[in-house]
């Protein structure tokens, strides 16, 4: 991957607008690998990694666990809240960054998944005590997380690429505008 890039060509306000859209697809995909994958078992669902880390940071267990009702069905609220900050930062992030560090997309943005799965799921939230340590998680979490955050980041990368240039119209930055394959 050639990464020498022309700084006039960075789109960073294209590159925020991009983060926010495909953050919230990505969020919505994750979702959906979740429910053939659950990753956690419903003991350890009934109280959440986002519901739990909230009450770590001093939210009432009442509206950490608040619900709203679509089709008689309680969804839970502040976790989906939680879900999709995290979703849209971290694609915000990544699709920023790619306008400067053309590297972070690696493997189609999939590297970027594993890093983040592997930051927040087998380090950060074990330590902070939100979820248990890795080796005390069941592998059906470990394999849930770890390909849900796969797929999440290769759709960010798929939506980063095809929208920055469809709205751009040029190639990602570090591509040259005189190259036949873009």
């Amino acid at each position: 991957m050639n990464c020498k890039i022309d700084p006039s060509r960075i789109r960073l306000k294209v590159a925020i607008w991009v983060g926010i859209i495909s953050g919230i697809v990505g969020a919505i995909i994750k979702f959906g690998w979740e429910v053939p994958f659950p990753p956690r078992t419903p003991q350890r669902d009934l109280t959440n990694p986002p519901q739990q880390l909230l009450e770590q940071l001093g939210m009432p267990y009442d509206l950490s666990h608040a619900v709203y009702y679509f089709n008689e069905n309680p969804r839970p609220i502040m976790s989906f809240i939680v879900h999709f900050l995290f979703a849209i930062f971290f694609a915000v992030v990544y699709c920023v960054v790619a306008e400067y560090y053309p590297k972070i997309k690696l493997w189609q943005g999939t590297l970027y998944g594993i890093f983040l799965n592997f930051l927040f799921h087998i380090i950060l939230m074990p330590a902070l005590g939100t979820i248990p340590a890795p080796w005390n998680q069941p592998l059906e979490e470990h394999f849930s997380e770890l390909f849900g955050h796969i797929l999440w980041t290769w759709v960010i990368e798929i939506f980063r690429r095809d929208l920055r240039n469809r709205i751009t119209k040029e190639p990602d930055v570090e591509i040259p505008l005189t190259s036949p394959f873009r």
